[in-house]
């Protein structure tokens, strides 16, 4: 597992990394409401974008490492408290470019949010 101290600080616990494929969750309460008391919309950013991030890295050589182009997200459904779950999943892997895509959803299993990220591999 990798090691995020901003991850630690924000809450976000990893779950599972396979190849193509991470999971992250988090629990939500008032301290990370935006002024009309749901989930602020960079919480879920957060942690879908370490769903993401941990699902690319996973398919990357040792010589490689890669970085975020863009990041994409909708949000479908309020949340205020509880436990969410980010489920990351790389789509396409090219020699340079990828698109990884995660569905948040609460602990109903009702998907909260959908987020996208190109990534561009780098090589030394």
């Amino acid at each position: 597992m990798p090691s995020w101290p901003y991850g630690a600080l924000a809450g976000l616990e990893t779950v599972a990394i396979d190849e193509g494929e991470s999971r992250w969750a988090m629990h939500i309460g008032p301290e990370h409401a935006n002024p009309m008391g749901t989930v602020h919309g960079g919480v879920l950013c957060d942690l879908g974008d370490a769903a993401m991030g941990t699902a690319y890295m996973s398919t990357v050589e040792p010589d490689e490492s890669f970085t975020t182009v863009d990041l994409a997200a909708n949000f479908l459904r309020p949340v205020r408290t509880g436990r969410i779950e980010a489920v990351g999943r790389v789509v396409h892997r090219g020699r340079t470019i990828g698109l990884v895509e995660c569905d948040i959803t609460n602990e109903e299993g009702e998907l909260v949010s959908r987020l996208s990220s190109t990534c561009l591999t780098l090589r030394e």
